[in-house]
């Protein structure tokens, strides 16, 4: 096999990474980037595997670069320094609804029952659509593989991911899905890789970055996480309100008179840190603040996530690991602590200088919850799945010609 090309798309931001899809065990990096400030003025870097920057550019403000533009680009210049062919392209999708559990091949059909899920992810769910459309316009012999964020918790029990609403509804498809899938799963790998035995623990994993929340996982398997129909419930998150009582949103349409779209807006994008310090959505601008809003907002966090972890631990029916990852959860210290500090009801005792280090243990020697930071890697959890789809579909061409 080729190389993988893994694309994770946003509105105004696209990462990718390169990897080559022949290594033995998996596959294995080959390079990484991002295009940032898409639609303002695009900026383009390119990294090798060990960090070199292989390839840098911007673009003038104002242009009309869009992201079918910039992708052709990126394509023709990862195409350039490739080694091997690029045999696919797999995505970040983050909403999978209930008919998509596994990895699939974009298709039309495939695509136009996916863009009926945007409004259940606005802020994500068009922009990795947009992507996969774009590769089609400028390689549409390539083969495209679509992973789904929502696919880790599909086999959640009935009883978590129900709505008390009526039975009609939930036939409609409104009931709880859960979102970071591809990072929960690269954890539950990452797992396995250190001790096998811990596939078998009751493991809470905290996804905390701008987008954050919380999976309980049992016998390697998702039975409960914070976030449900959308990507908006659960956690306090960067600029997302996270958990709200439906009669405050009843509130703001009766008496504040908001349209839809502004309460869309204000619960997406001026809530959570950002509406709360007034400030920023940036845990660290937070962190380094001394305005007594900024104090507030990083409490709140940290009292949600904590609370938030009891509710899943009662779920699990105890707790043996506790796992922080992404931005702030490998990242921001303090943070750790402060949780941790919030749960040691639960046998949580963590060794503060190991923390600070951010060492992968930093639980104290014979604390009842082992408590780790394992860095996420969402790219080469696509690179996996998309490896393991195209050698299982090539074998059935094969078979069949």
């Amino acid at each position: 096999m080729g190389e993988i090309l893994c694309l994770n798309a946003g509105s105004s931001s696209l990462k990718f990474a390169l990897f080559d899809g022949a290594a033995a065990v998996e596959p294995r990096l080959v390079a990484a980037g991002k295009i940032e400030k898409i639609g303002i003025a695009p900026h383009l870097i390119v990294r090798a595997a060990e960090g070199t920057v292989l390839a840098e550019q911007r673009w003038p403000a104002g242009g009309d670069m869009t992201h079918e533009s910039l992708l052709a680009d990126l394509l023709a210049r990862i195409e350039g320094a490739a080694r091997h062919d690029i045999v696919g392209v797999g995505h970040r999708i983050v909403h999978g609804g209930t008919a998509f559990f596994d990895p699939v091949l974009a298709s039309g059909a495939v695509l136009a029952q996916l863009d009926a899920l945007c409004p259940l992810a606005p802020l994500h769910q068009p922009h990795n659509l947009a992507a996969v459309r774009a590769v089609a316009a400028v390689r549409p012999a390539l083969p495209q593989v679509l992973c789904f964020d929502t696919a880790f918790h599909h086999r959640q029990p009935a009883v978590a991911t129900r709505f008390a609403l009526p039975r009609a509804l939930e036939d409609e498809g409104i009931r709880r899905y859960g979102f970071h899938g591809l990072s929960y799963a690269y954890i539950r790998r990452r797992l396995a890789e250190i001790d096998p035995f811990l596939v078998g623990e009751r493991v809470i994993a905290a996804h905390l970055g701008n987008g954050a929340s919380l999976c309980a996982i049992k016998e390697g398997q998702s039975i409960d996480t914070t976030m449900g129909f959308t990507a908006l419930d659960g956690l306090v998150m960067g600029t997302r309100s996270g958990a709200l009582d439906p009669g405050a949103v009843l509130y703001l349409f009766q008496q504040r008179g908001m349209t839809a779209r502004e309460v869309e807006h204000l619960l997406y994008a001026e809530s959570g840190l950002l509406g709360v310090s007034g400030l920023s959505s940036d845990m660290r601008a937070l962190l380094a603040s001394d305005d007594p809003r900024a104090a507030e907002a990083i409490d709140l966090f940290t009292y949600q996530v904590a609370r938030q972890a009891g509710a899943l631990a009662a779920s699990l029916q105890g707790l043996d690991t506790f796992v922080f990852t992404a931005g702030i959860g490998e990242n921001a210290p303090e943070i750790r602590a402060r949780i941790c500090d919030r749960l040691g009801w639960l046998g949580v005792r963590i060794d503060e200088e190991a923390n600070r280090r951010g060492e992968p243990v930093i639980s104290l020697p014979g604390s009842p919850v082992v408590v780790r930071i394992i860095p996420t890697d969402e790219e080469r959890m696509i690179a996996i799945h998309s490896c393991d789809l195209l050698l299982k579909e090539g074998g059935r061409n094969g078979s069949s010609g």
